[in-house]
Parts: structure tokens; sequence; C-alpha cells
């Protein structure tokens, strides 16, 4: 059984690793692959990330954005949306996607640049930024590698891609320029960000997608059946999420490989707090998602969403607003160079805790 081809077999108590395809298997190794090879080849090709910079639509990549519709999609098309009244009516997990993402995220981002980048203004606000852009694209795929509900992952992104569009600016307002002021912490900052250009990035990485795993659904049910269209369809599909994956990954890397490469020591010193509330978000929501009684798959669904972030509204902001050479802009680009392995790593923790799980073998309704 292939993680990217999963269907609710109940069988928690059986090792899900040693069950993947190849392709999953390995996945770690071709991330690590895939970001490597990004990295060299913004180093070596003279000119490519300006080649790649200007393949753009109002600031965003279009090369990135194929990337992330191809591996998007497929997991997308699998989502039972007859099934999302099912998400919506759980409260304890709406209420709880809420308060982690919108509450407790960005304040945990705020705490930790100050306590490990207090002499460093440009890298800590870099920080900030992303733990304010939370995470409506790439988690989908986590959670679908780790086994979460899938109906669960698509309602609270869409959720996350509504407050994002309307808590962005305030909340960027709020932790870079009042609240460092009322602390006596120093002269706050402003973020030059539109809404509408926040929308537009919603749209693009989590709209094109959605709608388009929707009429999959639907119109793959009515031609084909729900038994051929899940047994015959979807496996046939499924693998072109993890190559739209590492397709995503080397084109990223392949932009700010110059960048990142660099300046290796300012990279480290951005690493350390990020490697700490990716550590504090995913661990500390799993702990939330079990003690409240969520069934394994939504508590890992819960904490995938909290852990990731909207790396590329954070570049975008941060360029836009600081420009492009700005510390602001390299601690954006550092979060994916570090977001991404390690949630590749919390992929396989999550599925290790699955098997320990009370109940993992009582999927949630949206997974049944």
């Amino acid at each position: 059984m292939s993680v990217t081809q999963k269907t609710a077999t109940g069988d928690g108590e059986a090792s899900v690793v040693a069950k993947l395809s190849t392709l999953d298997r390995f996945l770690a190794v071709w991330i690590l692959l895939a970001m490597a090879a990004g990295l060299g080849l913004g180093r070596l090709v003279p000119g490519l990330n300006d080649v790649l910079a200007k393949v753009e639509i109002g600031g965003i990549s279009l090369p990135i954005a194929l990337g992330l519709l191809i591996m998007m999609y497929p997991v997308l098309a699998k989502v039972r949306y007859d099934r999302l009244d099912t998400v919506t009516g759980d409260r304890k997990l709406m209420l709880s996607s809420l308060v982690v993402n919108w509450l407790i995220g960005p304040a945990v981002m705020f705490a930790l640049a100050w306590l490990f980048l207090p002499d460093h203004a440009e890298y800590r606000t870099g920080l900030i930024i992303v733990g304010l852009a939370r995470c409506i694209a790439m988690v989908i795929i986590w959670n679908d590698l780790a086994c979460g509900d899938r109906e669960a992952a698509a309602v609270l992104v869409a959720l996350n891609s509504v407050f994002q569009v309307l808590a962005f600016g305030l909340l960027g307002w709020f932790y870079l320029d009042l609240l460092p002021g009322r602390l006596g912490l120093g002269e706050g900052e402003s973020l030059d960000i539109s809404p509408w250009k926040i929308a537009a990035n919603v749209l693009v990485f989590l709209g094109i997608p959605l709608v388009a795993g929707f009429l999959t659904r639907h119109l793959g049910e009515r031609e084909l059946g729900r038994e051929r269209y899940e047994n015959g369809f979807l496996p046939k599909i499924g693998p072109g999420a993890l190559y739209g994956l590492l397709f995503t990954i080397v084109v990223l890397f392949a932009l700010q490989g110059k960048t990142i490469t660099s300046r290796p020591l300012d990279v480290a010193r951005i690493a350390l707090p990020l490697l700490a509330y990716f550590a504090i978000m995913w661990f500390g929501t799993f702990l939330l998602g079990k003690a409240i009684g969520l069934p394994y798959d939504r508590t890992a669904t819960l904490a995938f969403t909290a852990a990731g972030n909207n790396f590329e509204l954070a570049i975008a902001v941060a360029i836009a607003t600081f420009g492009v050479t700005s510390g602001q802009a390299l601690a954006g680009v550092v979060g994916p160079l570090i977001e991404v392995p390690v949630l590749v790593a919390l992929v396989y923790v999550s599925l290790a805790l699955r098997r320990r799980f009370a109940g993992s073998g009582n999927a949630s309704p949206g997974n049944a």
C-alpha cells in the first residue's frame, strides 16, 4: 500500500512504512536530492535564478505555481467532498485549528524570533512574516503521506486561506509594529502588502487545484462510478503528487540557491528558531489533538496544518516590502530550506506514533 494511494484498511497496528512503494520509501532521499539539485543549479548556472524569477504574473512565480498545482491536484482529487460536513461539524477540530494557527502560531514565532535573534532585526522580521503565513498548499501532501484525514485537510486549508486574506495584514501590524513598541523592544515596522495580493496568492496556490480536484471527483464518479474512479483512476494519478513536490523543490531552491549558499552562517542562525518552531508547533498540536480525543488521522492533520507555513507568500511579502537582497527576504527563503526536510521527518514520526495511538484503528468518518 502506497501512502499516496492509501485506503482506509483499518490496519493501524501494522507497519505502514514497510508497505510503502519504492517511490514513497525513499521519499526523504528524493527530497534531499531535489534540494541539492536546486541549490546546485541556482549556484552553478549563471543567471538561472534571474530567468526563473522573471517568469511570473503579479509577483507569483509561474514555475512554482505549476509545481504546486501538479503536487496538490492528485491529493485533492481523492477528497470525498460529500463528506466535508463531517469535518465542519467537528467543533473541537475546527476551533483547535483556528486557535493554534492564528493565535498560538504567530505568537510562538514572535517569541522565538526575539529569543534567538535579538540583535538582528532583519532576520527577526523575516521569521515573524513566515509565522504569519499559515500553510495552505504543501501541507496537503505532508498530511496525505502521514495518512491524515484528507477531508479535514481540505477544510482546514480552506479555513486558513480565508483567515489569511482577512488577518495577515492585521497580524503583521500587531506583531511588527504595535507589540514591539508596547513592549519597549524598539521601533516597529509595517508591511507593504494588500489583501488583494494575498487573495491572489490564495486563489493560485489553493483555489485552482481545489476546483480541479473537485471537478475531477464529481465528473469521474459520474462517468466511471465510485469504485472504478477510486481503484482505477486515482492510483494512476497518485504518483504525480510526489513528482510535483520534487519539481517545486528544485525550482524553489534554484531560485534562491545563490542567496542561501553564499551566506551559510546567517542561514544557520535563522535555522535554529525555525527548527524550534516546527518542533513546538507539531508536537504540541499533536499532543493537543490526542488530549481532546481526536482520532489519529485528524490529529495528524491538525498537527501538520499547524506546523506548515505558506513559504511563497512569506517570500513574496518580504521581497515586496524590504527588497530581494534584504535580510527579511533571506529569512523567508530559509523557511522552506528547513521546513521541507523537517516535515518529511515528521511524516515518519507521525506514522510511528500512529501504531501506538489510542483508538488508531477507528478512523474518523471522513476516512471510513
